[in-house]
């Protein structure tokens, strides 16, 4: 079921971003008919039975003792017309979620194709065999109805439901949350970098941001202990080392944080499970991800995976500082320069190599 909802969502949005449907000549010479006339059919009746059921009570000549089920149909047709439209926006922002650009298409595909009849998209009208309607049910609640050649079998949702999860915050959809974003925030708040590593204004870090000298590693006389690399043409030149056991200890309260507050929406950490974390891969692939199928085969199937179990939450909370590491960590210290100008000097591999192993042996007391 994962791989089929995936294969629909990503058809779905394919087709809405390619804007094929503007090139079907055929499609565009003929009528589209996108209203559906939600709630026509829902009060079809519902006067001549208002009328029945004032004039039983009015008259006394209710079937039920004491009118009470009379009085109860009239209370659920006096508040029925603001209880649809209170649904219909509930479900029109549930589904809304599945055009969010990090949407996790593993996620059931008929909330797409629903969003799509909702949204009045191209291929998705009542002349193309789509229908839509409310339905009042007797013990006061509703039930909105979704049919057509996508669904597998018709969507629906009932109003006292949907209330209910909303309450107990949770949702149809899954919201992805934006890690990148966060991990963004999380590198400004570890205080690892340097003063003045924050635009005033903004408060996010500046191109020229470097991790503070106290976690750059040194030799026991205070120089620094420089990685030589070979940059061809038999030369060489200094990088920075930095003390990662040490940054990370530092990082990990907050880190743990962010992890304890992803997983308190266990539904939107599987969504950045999925979306993010999966593949251990960079931020550029996971943009390119988002657009294909996502974390696929490695991908957390809702229904098996929640509630999550200790193992899941462990593996999310390792994946999490691996991401966090790779993507943001990285950056501010692979082939960063001496901030020392001669050290920053191109010089002779072979002769920088010979020097550094003396300097070791020199400061090691081995000759």
């Amino acid at each position: 079921m994962k791989d089929k909802n995936i294969q629909v969502n990503m058809f779905v949005k394919h087709m809405n971003q390619s804007d094929a449907m503007a090139y079907n000549m055929e499609y565009v010479g003929a009528r589209t008919v996108s209203e559906f006339g939600i709630l026509n059919k829902t009060y079809e009746g519902s006067g001549r039975l208002y009328a029945k059921l004032k004039t039983a009570v009015d008259n006394n000549t209710c079937t039920s003792p004491a009118c009470e089920w009379e009085v109860k149909q009239l209370r659920r047709l006096e508040s029925a017309p603001q209880k649809s439209i209170d649904f219909i926006t509930n479900v029109m922002a549930q589904l809304a979620v599945t055009d969010d650009q990090y949407y996790d298409v593993c996620q059931n595909s008929a909330y797409t194709i629903a969003n799509q009849i909702m949204t009045k998209k191209p291929g998705f009208g009542k002349n193309e065999g789509y229908n839509v309607q409310v339905n009042l049910l007797e013990d006061g609640g509703q039930e909105i109805y979704f049919d057509g050649p996508f669904f597998e079998k018709p969507l629906m949702i009932n109003s006292t439901t949907l209330e209910g999860l909303l309450n107990a915050q949770s949702n149809l959809v899954a919201v992805t949350p934006d890690i990148n974003k966060e991990m963004l925030d999380l590198v400004s708040e570890l205080g690892i970098m340097e003063a003045g590593a924050n635009n005033p204004e903004t408060g996010e870090l500046t191109p020229q941001a470097r991790i503070s000298d106290m976690f750059v590693l040194k030799n026991s006389d205070g120089s620094y202990d420089y990685e030589i690399i070979d940059i061809g043409m038999g030369k060489g030149r200094n990088i920075l080392k930095f003390d990662m056991d040490k940054i990370m200890r530092k990082a990990e309260p907050f880190i743990n944080a962010e992890v304890a507050g992803l997983l308190s929406s266990e539904q939107e950490a599987v969504a950045a499970w999925n979306v993010f974390l999966a593949h251990e891969t960079s931020i550029e692939e996971d943009d390119q991800m988002v657009q294909n199928a996502n974390a696929g085969y490695l991908a957390w199937d809702y229904e098996e995976v929640l509630p999550l179990s200790q193992e899941h939450k462990i593996t999310f909370e390792q994946r999490y500082k691996d991401y966090f590491k790779n993507n943001y960590l990285n950056q501010f210290i692979t082939n960063k320069l001496p901030t020392v100008e001669e050290d920053a000097a191109v010089f002779d591999l072979e002769e920088g190599k010979k020097a550094k192993a003396q300097k070791f042996i020199d400061d090691n007391k081995l000759s």
